[in-house]
């Protein structure tokens, strides 16, 4: 059986990704390989078995563009309206929350925020199927 260890994003500003993501969502370096051209840095928080890759590529200048294939990345949390609030505090921006009740029943309540490479991230409350 195969098992989702992470995920790579490639960022312009290793220094910045680094901050956000621990700011945003408690994510701190695990592991860090540095290469001559690229450096890798592997993120997780106590939470979960499962790290985001943030991949530098030295003497990299222009922003990446994500195509059309890139979706978002989400995160689960307690309390959508206390993590909007405190990202809003810090200086996140993050989009109006979201209830999605499509037959009157709350199926999920997130918001989205890009970090600084434009990736965008959902921020799931933890409700039914999201946990």
């Amino acid at each position: 059986m195969a098992k989702a260890i992470h995920t790579m994003i490639r960022v312009l500003d290793l220094d910045r990704s680094v901050q956000f993501y621990e700011q945003a969502f408690g994510l701190k370096p695990c592991h860090t390989l540095d290469f001559p051209d690229f450096t890798l840095v592997y993120l997780r928080n106590e939470e979960a078995d499962f790290d985001l890759e943030l991949t530098y590529n030295k003497g990299h200048t222009e922003p990446y563009t994500h195509g059309d294939g890139y979706g978002h990345i989400a995160m689960c949390v307690d309390d959508a309206a206390a993590e909007h609030a405190r990202f809003i505090a810090a200086g996140l921006a993050p989009n109006s929350i979201v209830e999605f009740k499509p037959e009157g029943d709350l199926l999920a309540r997130f918001f989205f925020v890009h970090d600084p490479d434009g990736y965008k991230i959902e921020v799931l409350e933890r409700h039914g199927h999201y946990r």
